[in-house]
């Protein structure tokens, strides 16, 4: 999870390119009422009252909305947590509470960047207006992770291979880590 801006997108295409084959992430796919991009997640895209069906169904371990848009992760989707393997999932910082009550000895992988690198590339999209994009870097700023859970921290602030080394080593570190990759 974190910021529009912060690259969590190039960064998570970043690490599959790089994880070795035994590699014990899974990558959950989300269900977006939007539709598929040529470029970016790939994700099961649904309508708006699709995804109200679905959820109305249960039919999502987890559902949340952010930026206008409804995102749900299928029950299907945490088979690997069955099988005591890793689910990375693509979230949202205010479901944040609602999935430590959920997942116990979920680690949060909480990716960021500085104030002044948010705002360069948000107003770079020119897909808000700069009051919108303000307020998306102060609620960015003002986020942090509550101590009670075990987090990983990436500063996204320079390339895509800096704060990817910075997340291998952060994995590399992790419990079972090692065990899991032999």
């Amino acid at each position: 999870m974190g910021p529009s801006g912060a690259g969590k997108d190039s960064l998570l295409d970043w690490l599959k390119s790089k994880l070795p084959p035994q590699s014990p992430i899974h990558f959950a796919k989300r269900t977006i009422d939007r539709p598929l991009q040529a470029q970016g997640e790939q994700h099961e895209s649904v309508d708006s009252d699709t995804f109200e069906r679905l959820q109305k169904e249960k039919s999502f371990a987890m559902h949340w909305l952010a930026n206008g848009r409804q995102y749900g992760v299928r029950h299907g989707e945490l088979e690997p947590l069955k099988l005591h393997q890793w689910l990375l999932v693509n979230g949202s910082r205010a479901y944040l509470p609602e999935a430590l009550r959920l997942f116990d000895g979920l680690t949060v992988l909480h990716i960021t960047a500085s104030a002044d690198i948010l705002r360069a590339r948000l107003l770079a999209r020119q897909r808000e207006t700069p009051e919108a994009v303000e307020a998306r870097v102060q609620r960015a700023v003002a986020f942090s992770v509550p101590t009670s859970c075990r987090c990983v921290n990436v500063l996204n602030d320079t390339s895509l291979d800096d704060a990817g080394a910075v997340l291998m080593k952060a994995l590399a570190l992790m419990p079972g880590w090692a065990a899991k990759n032999q």
